[in-house]
């Protein structure tokens, strides 16, 4: 998990029925548990808040102005680049995001003490945990999620050869558009050749260079103000040399005063030196302007000159140019003459170049086909890997005749439309799952209930690990409507994916808690309010009685201990 972000800490304050509460989050497995109404899920909803969510004021305590959840995670080195470009630096491996709700409803977030916005934490939050709820799980069922799912599973290979297909498809709409231009512009050729060629002749005269207009400004406005200039720098040079009350000569006086008695005092020693730094760097000062002065002549012929070729690159800004300032405007001019020189050999071309010009598409087309062609090929072959491994996991979550399938339909290659290509290529990817042996194949949000949806997203999430970014996942309610053996499965198989990445689950079946690797249990006080001391980290004899709760919902049950105890040794004997 080195190369993997984590979470270390979860910070709550007034969040729901949470008065204050602090988690430490270690790597592995971490099961939160507690009776209903204890504020399980109010710790979801603070890493929700965290992670860019929806703010609601009604999510804070009665009786408190604002909440504040906080998270810290590590971030590996080679992800520093990615959380730049929005702004966040990391420092020293680690991200605090902060997250804050007044009852008025207003919010505030922050990364390592730099303000950002909640659609920013959104989009972090993509390379920092994945949730899944029961609500999280509709999404699986849009088509655009399943093809993401793939792609992610198809790996670099898939990457590269999107890159490829992208950079041929932006080949093929920029020149499709030229050829277009070109069809608009042949039967006005002569006329649009005449303006190029008269706007190309201007500027290849003038010769105009980059930047040339902004160097030209800064000269003219020195020339035309050189008296100016030497009077200010006459006045400098007098408060520096003047032999009476000149600065270096009052320094050098200065000076003069400590040498002898500076030896006697390391502090009079200190100013000494302050002042001769300052003796020596007003000396520079001093040579400096006499050099300026030197340098600073009137010259009538070099200003009329300039303001000449200003005034040229001004008429060519206001007949050719747009409304920017004539610096920046000067500049596209040489944009646009680049342009200009192309635009002029295509309708110099006419016709001829327009048969050139559709050859070249034909030919970008073919490389278009091909391209898109090897990204249906490697989906292909991802989805029979992608679905012959959810089904393997599927069976291993006490769903043994259920198949999981992943399929790919493409457009017709033989007789491609312009609308066949997208940004992702010309393809349609959907997941399907038979709920038993030789049944039908049922969309995936349409043929799984509750229970099985949330197995089935499990056994996805446990395949796609490897291929995956994100450090820490979240489950809640991964459990719901699961029992016996398939929820001993459902622990299992939560415990191997928290070997590739950091696993949280809020649950309130023991047998998914009894693989935790760490165990947290909430509980309320009597006044119904959840504190620190009520959010707590249960080893040893104590574990064994929270899962034993969780068997028999009362406590200091003797057979509940038995069978809790029977549990927990279930999950060293399976992982030894």
């Amino acid at each position: 998990m080195s190369e993997r972000s984590f979470l270390d800490e979860i910070t709550i304050r007034s969040i729901g029925v949470i008065d204050q509460a602090t988690l430490e989050i270690s790597k592995g497995l971490t099961v939160l548990s507690g009776e209903t109404g204890a504020g399980k899920t109010m710790i979801l909803t603070a890493l929700n808040l965290i992670l860019g969510g929806k703010s609601d004021s009604a999510l804070v305590r009665v009786g408190s102005e604002r909440l504040v959840a906080s998270g810290r995670f590590t971030i590996p080195s080679s992800m520093d680049e990615r959380f730049d470009e929005h702004g966040v630096i990391i420092e020293d491996g680690a991200l605090i995001i902060t997250r804050s709700v007044t009852q008025d409803g207003k919010s505030k977030a922050s990364g390592n003490g730099i303000s950002v916005t909640a659609t920013t934490l959104s989009i972090l939050s993509e390379l920092l945990v994945e949730v899944h709820a029961q609500a999280a799980n509709l999404n699986i069922s849009k088509a655009s999620k399943q093809r993401e799912l793939l792609d992610r599973f198809a790996g670099t290979a898939f990457e590269s050869a999107l890159t490829q297909y992208s950079q041929i498809l932006n080949e093929y709409h920029l020149l499709k558009s030229r050829i277009n231009a070109l069809r608009k512009s042949v039967d006005k050729a002569d006329q649009e050749l005449s303006q190029l060629r008269e706007f190309v002749g201007i500027l290849s005269r003038l010769k105009l260079q980059r930047g040339e207009y902004e160097q030209i400004d800064e000269t003219i406005q020195r020339l035309s103000h050189v008296e100016e200039l030497r009077i200010a720098v006459e006045v400098a040079s007098k408060a520096i040399n003047d032999e009476e009350s000149g600065a270096l000569i009052a320094l050098a006086s200065a000076r003069r005063g400590l040498e002898s008695a500076r030896v006697k005092d390391k502090a009079l020693e200190a100013i000494y030196s302050g002042l001769s730094e300052g003796f020596f760097l007003i000396e520079d000062l001093r040579n400096s302007l006499a050099s300026y002065m030197h340098g600073l002549e009137a010259d009538p012929v070099q200003l009329d000159h300039l303001n000449t070729r200003k005034a040229e690159i001004i008429s060519l800004i206001k007949r050719f140019g747009g409304p920017g300032s004539p610096h920046i405007e000067s500049d596209e001019l040489l944009n646009k003459f680049d342009l200009s020189t192309k635009a002029i050999s295509d309708l110099e071309g006419g016709d001829d170049r327009l048969q050139e010009l559709e050859s070249e598409l034909i030919e970008i087309k073919r490389s278009l086909i091909n391209s898109a062609q090897s990204l249906t090929k490697i989906r292909q072959d991802a989805s029979s890997q992608l679905s012959a491994a959810v089904t393997h996991e599927i069976e291993q979550l006490s769903m043994p005749h259920t198949r999981f399938v992943v399929s790919v339909e493409s457009a017709d290659y033989s007789a491609l439309k312009e609308s066949d290509f997208t940004l992702l290529g010309c393809d349609e990817v959907s997941m399907s799952i038979a709920t038993h042996k030789d049944g039908p194949l049922v969309a995936l949000a349409k043929g799984a209930s509750g229970g099985e949806m949330s197995r089935v997203m499990l056994a996805l999430e446990v395949v796609l690990a490897a291929t995956h970014p994100v450090g820490t996942y979240v489950f809640d309610e991964v459990d719901a409507g699961v029992g016996g053996k398939a929820a001993i499965e459902v622990g299992r198989r939560l415990h191997a994916l928290s070997r590739h990445s950091q696993v949280i689950v809020v649950t309130h079946l023991p047998q998914v808690a009894a693989w935790a690797d760490s165990h947290y249990v909430v509980t309320k006080d009597l006044n119904g309010s959840v504190s620190q001391s009520d959010v707590r980290l249960v080893e040893g004899e104590d574990r064994i009685e929270e899962i034993a709760r969780m068997l028999a919902g009362l406590e200091n049950s003797s057979s509940a201990r038995e069978h809790a105890a029977e549990l927990l040794n279930l999950k060293v004997l399976r992982t030894a």
